[in-house]
């Protein structure tokens, strides 16, 4: 008895490999049958082998609705069945996505971040007011404390202020005001040195010797 090896070079490319060539072959087997009924049936069948062979994605919103679309897919579209689901083109598939604009940064002053900005035109868009004239300030102790994050120093308020009137373009100036912001040992919080493994291993063995110690001299 002689066998033929047959590589899969040698043979026609998965569309969508992660099923293996066996689903690929069953799908392509449902496209040619000729009865309505038997490719509804089939194409039930291979979906639900489908969601077997992918039991980690079945937390995943939308789970039926992705394994149908694929197995659309992986017949090149060709398939003509019944779904559940309105069927994918492939003019969909080849659509690319909108590109993403560049993240709107602080310029010269990127220690405060990319928020900062944010907060800042919220700010701006807001009618002058008390709630307005109280977000300017959380905006201002704000971008005191992640001054005082990068510097690790101390900061004068008067160069918070005029920080924040050249990124909110001249629309908010605090530069004159009498206010005061909170005090730097305030926004800074100190945290507690972190012990080695080590001076704790050797911690708890200390109190392990005193504990037999007391034991033996009882």
């Amino acid at each position: 008895m002689t066998f033929d090896l047959q590589y899969n070079s040698e043979r026609t490319n998965l569309i969508i490999p992660e099923y293996g060539r066996h689903i690929q072959q069953l799908v392509n087997h449902c496209v040619s049958l000729e009865d309505l009924e038997e490719r509804n049936k089939m194409s039930k069948a291979i979906v639900n082998v489908m969601g077997n062979l992918q039991p980690h994605l079945r937390d995943v919103p939308d789970f039926k609705h992705k394994l149908w679309d694929q197995l659309f897919i992986m017949s090149d579209f060709k398939l003509e069945a019944e779904s559940p689901y309105p069927q994918p083109s492939r003019e969909e598939l080849a659509e690319k996505p909108d590109p993403l604009p560049y993240p709107k940064t602080a310029s010269k002053y990127r220690f405060y971040g990319n928020n900062i900005q944010t907060m800042i035109d919220v700010a701006n868009s807001w009618e002058a007011g008390d709630a307005k004239e109280g977000l300017t300030f959380v905006i201002a102790n704000h971008m005191k404390k992640c001054y005082l994050n990068w510097n690790k120093d101390t900061v004068d308020d008067s160069a918070i202020f005029k920080h924040l009137f050249d990124l909110s373009d001249g629309k908010i100036d605090l530069r004159n005001t009498e206010e005061k912001l909170a005090e730097s040992h305030t926004l800074i919080r100190k945290r507690p040195p972190v012990k080695s493994q080590n001076y704790q291993k050797n911690k708890n063995q200390k109190n392990n010797n005193n504990k037999n110690y007391r034991k033996k001299t009882r």
